[in-house]
């Protein structure tokens, strides 16, 4: 019988052009360059077929970034395997200063064959589809943001002190529209900023629209519904949560899940010497800024309120079981910090910490769904 004849497929992948290395199996085999290649996905199909010709079997691997999975869909379609490379993760040496699009997709090759890649989680096209749209939602807030502050800054220059503490509610905006400036060009830059703020407002209800319309139809909504039943964790941490993290069930521990999250503190230690600092900050930032914010609910006593018992009510038994037993031990940590004199922020890291992990057995009570809709 004769050997299968396996090689190793790097791709740096680009907007215009894609770089395309390959490596023969072996330690000693052969690494070349096979040039750039159009980036549209038919030139890309000729190439694959190409390449699979002359091979039994062919691994391919490209780094994730603003190309998106369609080159992975693509692959694995033709019946190749294929890995989106996480970019950080990447080794690298210290001593490399040199940089082009060859040198990146003959080491992509390289490394492939050696097993040094780190993969990332590829989404299907409907996770996709939701998490554009959360993250769309992530932009409308940052905007209103924006706006709101030019308005503020503005009023600022010109001394107008709104007498309350707390802006942006009915009071605030009937005492904008109230105030008047001797130039009309100050006027209307305050109606344009007011009107900014408006529009994005209107967006946000928009795209908050949408989600809430798809939602019942994904197939992760059930998830999304049951994270609901934890305290701090409202329709927007649930469902961007969700979408972040994608399967829940590729986290073998609520450990990994912290780890990936990058809530777990940093650690050099060698012989009897243990030195831990604070968190490592490696993780989706997205997830972990929402989770430290959902917990500074847990500085009030354990209670559940009247919109969190309808949500008590839809979700199994033992998530209520597991939802209770989050707020009795989180509270009480989060008193015993404050205890201990432990800054508020140190205390919230730290409750977060143990509310993913409270997130992912609550994930993992909901049975997965058959099929993407």
């Amino acid at each position: 019988m004769t050997a299968e004849k396996e090689a190793f497929v790097g791709i740096d992948a680009a907007k215009l052009r894609n770089a395309v290395a390959i490596a023969d199996a072996g330690r000693d085999g052969e690494i070349r360059y096979v040039g750039e290649v159009d980036a549209s996905l038919e030139s890309m199909r000729r190439l694959i077929l190409k390449l699979a010709a002359n091979y039994d079997r062919l691994h391919f691997c490209y780094e994730a970034g603003p190309t998106g999975y369609g080159l992975h869909r693509q692959i694995t379609e033709l019946g190749h395997s294929c890995i989106v490379v996480a970019p950080s993760l990447i080794p690298r040496k210290a001593s490399d200063r040199v940089k082009t699009n060859r040198r990146d997709a003959t080491a992509l090759a390289r490394l492939l064959r050696a097993g040094e890649l780190t993969a990332v989680w590829v989404p299907d096209p409907a996770h996709e589809a939701m998490r554009n749209l959360i993250r769309s939602r992530t932009a409308a807030v940052e905007t209103i943001c924006v706006h709101k502050q030019q308005v503020g800054a503005f009023l600022l220059r010109h001394s107008r002190i709104f007498p309350r503490r707390k802006n942006w509610g009915a009071r605030y905006r009937r005492w904008l529209q109230q105030q008047s400036f001797e130039h009309p060009a100050d006027q209307i830059v305050l109606q344009e900023y007011v009107e900014a703020v408006r529009l994005a407002e209107e967006r946000l209800a928009r795209i908050e629209g949408a989600i809430a319309e798809f939602l019942p139809r994904w197939r992760l909504g059930p998830i999304v519904d049951a994270l609901q039943a934890l305290r701090g964790v409202d329709l927007v941490t649930a469902v961007s949560f969700v979408v972040e993290i994608g399967d829940i069930r590729r986290f073998a521990s609520p450990r990994q899940l912290m780890g990936y999250l990058g809530l777990v503190p940093e650690e050099r230690s060698t012989g009897e010497t243990i030195r831990r600092g604070s968190i490592t900050k490696m993780g989706n930032s997205r997830i972990r800024q929402l989770l430290v914010e959902s917990a500074w609910t847990y500085r009030f006593p354990p209670r559940v309120g009247v919109k969190k018992l309808q949500k008590l009510d839809r979700v199994s038994p033992k998530i209520r079981e597991i939802a209770w037993k989050a707020q009795t031990r989180l509270t009480a940590r989060f008193r015993a910090f404050s205890a201990r004199g432990k800054k508020t922020t140190v205390a919230c890291t730290a409750i977060a910490r143990e509310l993913a992990g409270f997130m992912w057995a609550v994930a993992m009570e909901v049975p997965p769904a058959a099929s993407a809709s």
